[in-house]
């Protein structure tokens, strides 16, 4: 009945209040993560569409890829920023799935996205997996399948050395220490395969899993790349 259900749901938010991630305040019932308003205060790129973006000139001339977007900027304190640390430190995992699915709705409107046949997040070491719980990536690529239709794979790449963080290194050092730092697991032949990541810094992390890919697949399997952050 419908009354149950609105009373049911009214004392789960007595109990557990529903809040939002950028200014706190309670969420309607069609509300997720963020209140329309914050929403509307993320930095989006809305450069998806173009084909000379900041996210393409990123990795442009590394390695051969159909097309590269993120879905917004990532500032020093800024709302994706405090979204993506409770994602990755504070287990809000319904964080992922709402970014995926907002940058879903963004790639949409692009040509190329029809194209893809897998979204492949990029992965985690088994030991850093196993210490968070998860894989952000994966919660992203979830919520973008789900709008986009097309399916995801978190076993498709595997990464077998456990690197050093990337935070304080400049690219060539990023470079160097992403190198055999992934193997793919199964042949992924004349497949168009969007690589999926959290943040775009210097793109070293993604160079190294699309050219594990296309070092190991057939001459006609494409690679994308999007990630949720673009580093300023």
């Amino acid at each position: 009945m419908r009354w149950l259900s609105q009373a049911a749901y009214g004392l789960s938010y007595l109990f557990y209040p529903r809040l939002c991630e950028g200014c706190r305040r309670a969420l309607l019932p069609a509300e997720r993560v963020l209140c329309l308003h914050c929403l509307e205060l993320l930095p989006r790129t809305q450069h998806a569409h173009l084909p000379d973006n900041e996210a393409t000139l990123r990795v442009a001339g590394r390695f051969p890829f159909v097309a590269a977007a993120s879905f917004a900027w990532f500032t020093g304190e800024g709302l994706l920023q405090h979204l993506l640390h409770g994602l990755k430190y504070k287990g809000k995992k319904e964080t992922g799935i709402f970014l995926g699915r907002q940058f879903a709705f963004d790639l949409k409107e692009t040509d190329w996205v029809k194209s893809v046949d897998l979204i492949v997040p990029i992965p985690l070491h088994p030991r850093k997996e196993a210490a968070r719980g998860y894989n952000q990536s994966a919660l992203i690529a979830e919520g973008m399948s789900e709008v986009l239709g097309i399916p995801w794979s978190g076993s498709l790449l595997q990464r077998v050395k456990h690197t050093e963080t990337q935070t304080k290194k400049n690219r060539e050092e990023r470079a160097e220490n992403m190198e055999g730092a992934f193997v793919l697991r199964s042949a992924v032949d004349d497949r168009h395969l969007l690589l999926l990541d959290d943040v775009l810094t210097t793109g070293a992390t993604l160079e190294s899993c699309a050219r594990t890919i296309l070092a190991a697949a057939g001459s006609h399997t494409r690679v994308s790349i999007a990630t949720i952050a673009l580093a300023v």
